[in-house]
């Protein structure tokens, strides 16, 4: 340790002590760029699972429009039936088409779910057949 003066600094430098603004603002593009691409995969990730959710709760709506016909004991005429059903406190508007086939104790039920009512196409389509109920 020597106990002299420190030796004189060159003038017009300043002493490092930081990062500049040019070193900053390319260090946060480097950060900010893959967190958009992840923000956007996560965006698209829970977008994906709420349709599939959706998509999953009108297919069991469909199923259970078929499996109320075929339970019936009443054959059903041909023609379209609406109808409103509440399933995990959301509403869903159900459309089945019922037709008849070259088989006469047979019918085609064509069932159409939406989530709004106003929806131009539906979230699930489901073909079935339905025999005539035995006496």
């Amino acid at each position: 340790m020597n106990g002299g003066p420190a030796p004189p600094r060159p003038a017009g430098r300043v002493p490092c002590g930081g990062f500049t603004l040019l070193e900053v603002l390319i260090a946060l593009v480097v950060i900010a760029i893959p967190l958009l691409a992840i923000m956007e995969s996560v965006t698209l990730n829970v977008s994906n699972a709420v349709y599939l959710r959706d998509r999953t709760m009108a297919h069991w709506v469909a199923m259970n429009a078929v499996a109320q016909e075929q339970l019936a004991a009443q054959w059903t005429d041909a023609g379209e039936y609406k109808d409103e059903v509440t399933m995990v406190r959301k509403t869903w508007y159900s459309k089945v088409k019922v037709s008849t086939t070259d088989d006469q104790d047979v019918r085609r039920l064509d069932v159409e779910v939406r989530a709004d009512k106003d929806a131009a196409e539906p979230l699930e389509t489901l073909v079935a057949y339905l025999q005539r109920p035995q006496p």
